[in-house]
């Protein structure tokens, strides 16, 4: 890059407001070559605009209601967090407090979570990235475990599987191929978006390593039922002689079910229940990305994959899959425990609840809509449209973006994959006026839908013709031989090119 700038006979560059006065040729970024660093320096404060104005094009956070994860705190956690940038997590010799702050946090996420821990015991877990990291921990230590218990019995464990619902995060694909897994799915049914308990112990066999069961779906933030699961699955373990556990994946609910759903049974209150992970920078109320794992007990846990670690005479174990991170989200985590407390973690739940009603009314008002999530789980609002014979939830998203919205539209897993919905996450952050706001937006758009000829009756003998031929063969006559997945991806494809080839995912 070449940059043009005045200077004084010091060589100190004139301060700018503004990188244009200093910026005479476009910052480079990709040649036929690939990118290249510039070749010169360029002024402090030009690097800094240059960077801003960019970034002005990005989505604004607090109207991002895909994600689950946590977009404002207070300004006196942001001034911890930013006082502990420079501090690397994995050196406990010279951070020994930081440490210290984590296991307080993994104590008081197991008392939480009703693990059998004294109240001078220390609980087993550990602080992670997030609740992928979490997940991969936990599963790896359910993989060993089998593998453990099959050479003691001399039998082969090679075939390791666990058994998930169709409507699981992608960190669970990414654990089953990473490390060899196979994934078994219970697949979806309209109406039924959760995994059913009886259809998973179905697929349970000696080779599954553990259930997954889901405290708040992704798709539509609803609890699945863990201790009818456990139920079942200890009858099953009697009748065979397995000792099949089971994980809750509490990524999104973990830190809501204990504070609005007291007397719901998930936990380590069910004795099958041997692990547990929860994102702190989702409704633990942390900046991305901060998540965590607990156990139920030390034996839970193989000690062949822990690595200890002395300091200051004592014995620090470890288990993570990176080295170095930082300390700040612990930190901010520590401080919004003992900030909040059970009481203020309460208060910000049945506030974002409250906030999810009101959307929920004012959505069932247009009379276009089906709501599709569920009363008891995350506070959000998943829905569909009534009538998508002349607009799809994808052109709702795609407009919606115009006034700031992010709101993502995809289609359900197998066996779903025919119905599309809309989901916005509610938020601490999202405001009562805020839900009003979209309400209003929502109404707008959908009267200039009504106002424009159908998009879709232009390409709807395409599609229908296409969709046909998937399900029911080609015009030949000749079946289509496409597994439920292939399926899901080729409808998912044509529902992306309704909108002309853009589609929000969820996250």
């Amino acid at each position: 890059m070449v940059i043009s700038t005045t200077s004084t006979d010091s060589g100190e560059h004139l301060n700018s407001t503004f990188a244009s006065r200093y910026v005479r040729s476009p910052v480079p970024r990709f040649s036929e070559n690939g990118f290249k660093m510039p070749e010169n320096s360029m002024p402090k404060e030009a690097a800094y605009q240059v960077i801003t104005d960019e970034l002005m094009l990005d989505g604004n956070p607090r109207l991002n209601l895909a994600s689950f994860v946590t977009t404002w705190m207070e300004p006196e956690c942001d001034n911890l967090i930013m006082a502990s940038l420079n501090k690397n997590y994995v050196d406990m010799d010279e951070y020994p407090v930081t440490t210290e702050l984590q296991n307080r946090c993994v104590n008081m996420i197991a008392h939480l979570f009703h693990a059998p821990v004294g109240d001078k015991e220390t609980a087993v877990g550990v602080g992670t990235v997030g609740s992928s990291e979490a997940i991969m921990l936990a599963g790896l230590a359910f993989k060993r475990k089998w593998q453990q218990r099959r050479k003691a019995q001399g039998k082969p464990c090679d075939k390791p599987n666990i058994v998930t619902g169709a409507n699981v995060q992608v960190c669970w694909e990414k654990f089953a191929r990473y490390f060899e897994v196979e994934l078994k799915e219970v697949k979806l049914t309209e109406g039924y978006y959760v995994m059913n308990p009886e259809k998973a112990v179905e697929l349970v066999d000696e080779n599954t390593i553990c259930i997954a069961a889901i405290l708040g779906s992704t798709l539509t933030g609803e609890f699945e039922d863990v201790k009818r699961l456990n139920d079942l699955l200890t009858k099953k373990n009697a009748e065979t002689g397995w000792d099949t556990p089971i994980h809750v994946d509490a990524a999104s609910g973990g830190f809501i079910a204990p504070f609005i759903n007291p007397e719901l049974e998930w936990d380590f209150r069910l004795p099958l229940v041997k692990s547990i992970n929860v994102s702190g920078h989702k409704y633990g109320l942390v900046y991305a990305g901060v998540g965590w794992v607990v156990w139920r007990t030390n034996d839970d846990l193989p000690d062949e994959l822990v690595f200890h670690i002395n300091y200051l005479g004592s014995d620090q174990p470890t288990f993570t899959l990176n080295f170095s991170k930082g300390s700040s989200q612990i930190i901010a985590q520590y401080y919004q425990f003992i900030r909040l407390g059970f009481e203020g973690y309460k208060n910000v739940i049945e506030n974002c609840l409250e906030n999810a009603r009101v959307l929920k009314e004012g959505l069932e008002k247009t009379g276009r809509f089906v709501i599709v999530s569920k009363d008891v789980g995350v506070p959000l609002v998943a829905f569909s449209l009534k009538d998508s014979s002349k607009h799809t939830v994808f052109e709702i998203s795609e407009s919606l973006r115009r006034f700031g919205w992010i709101i993502p539209a995809y289609t359900m897993p197998p066996n779903a994959q025919h119905v599309a919905v809309l989901r916005a996450v509610i938020r601490e952050d999202f405001s009562r006026t805020l839900a009003e706001r979209l309400i209003s937006n929502i109404e707008e758009v959908l009267k200039e839908m009504d106002s424009l000829p159908s998009r879709i009756s232009t390409r709807e003998a395409h599609v229908t013709a296409t969709i046909h031929e998937i399900q029911g063969g080609k015009p030949d006559g000749k079946p289509l031989k496409k597994s439920v997945r292939e399926t899901q991806e080729e409808v998912t494809r044509i529902w992306k090119r309704f909108v002309d080839g853009r589609r929000t995912g969820a996250c």
